[in-house]
């Protein structure tokens, strides 16, 4: 089985292939999401938003949710903006993962419309700051709205890729993200990238879609679209090895429920050490 370790970084086109063809998706999510006022509209006014709840839809057969804003608290979705809740198109709750406390400084990648970093900012108080990073305008432009609309003041959003995300080195105590790792092009980058802007002894709190570990990349082709979350998930073994390869400690990678066929929304953590 390959390991992330021996997997070469994408070609430069490849990866912008992957940046357009995630940024096109989401762009059209976000016009959706800022022009509906239900989940119906929402859906009906964006194929993007449809598709990103993955193959088998957003709910199972028991209609136990498993993508989207039906995995936050109903007191959660009531204290935010309309907007930030529909444009939720993750697999799971990455701000009760990570644990947040009074005065942290957190940051959300790929934050889109803005929902986990409203939810930090709370978690985190007024001596904490909540950042997010995305790299889509339209995402931006909504979850700055919507950080206006909810009268958040301890919070920022950033423009950039999570490959080379634009933040100093030792800045963040936490990182989160909501599906987002598998949308990556450079996944060895996202994990080195996580480990330069954590302090030491910070953590990450992640929830993403992870591959059984004997399924090929052509077998989690054959379950979903890249932009759907699925074809660019990683394995079980893939996510522990490029975590630990870039110096990151106590990994942990959980599966909470089944998205599609060996192909499951999981709780990822990991710690940066004090010391190198």
């Amino acid at each position: 089985m390959t390991t992330l370790e021996s997997l070469p970084a994408p070609s430069a086109d490849t990866a912008a292939a992957i940046h357009d063809a995630v940024r096109e998706r989401y762009a059209e999510a976000a016009v959706a999401a800022a022009a509906a006022t239900s989940p119906e509209d929402a859906a009906a006014g964006s194929e993007a938003l449809a598709s990103c709840c993955g193959p088998d839809g957003c709910s199972d057969e028991r209609s136990s949710p498993i993508f989207g804003a039906e995995l936050y608290a109903a007191t959660d979705r009531a204290a935010l903006p309309n907007a930030a809740v529909l444009a939720s198109l993750g697999c799971g709750n990455p701000t009760a993962v990570a644990e947040l406390r009074e005065g942290e400084t957190v940051l959300d990648l790929g934050s889109g419309g803005g929902i986990d970093v409203l939810l930090s900012a709370r978690r985190v108080g007024p001596t904490g700051r909540a950042i997010g990073l995305d790299m889509t305008d339209e995402m931006l432009a909504l979850a700055r709205r919507n950080a206006a609309e909810a009268g958040a003041t301890n919070v920022e959003f950033v423009k950039g890729t999570i490959e080379s995300m634009p933040l100093a080195d030792a800045s963040v105590d936490v990182v989160i993200s909501n599906c987002v790792i598998n949308l990556a092009a450079d996944k060895g980058a996202v994990f080195r990238e996580i480990a330069r802007v954590l302090r030491p002894g910070g953590r990450m709190g992640v929830s993403d879609i992870v591959a059984d570990d004997l399924l090929t990349s052509d077998q989690r082709a054959e379950r979903g679209t890249y932009v759907g979350c699925i074809a660019g998930a990683l394995s079980f073994r893939e996510f522990r090895t490029g975590l630990r390869a870039a110096g990151l400690t106590d990994v942990e990678v959980v599966p909470t429920h089944a998205v599609a066929d060996g192909m499951h929304a999981a709780i990822i953590r990991a710690m940066k050490p004090l010391t190198a």
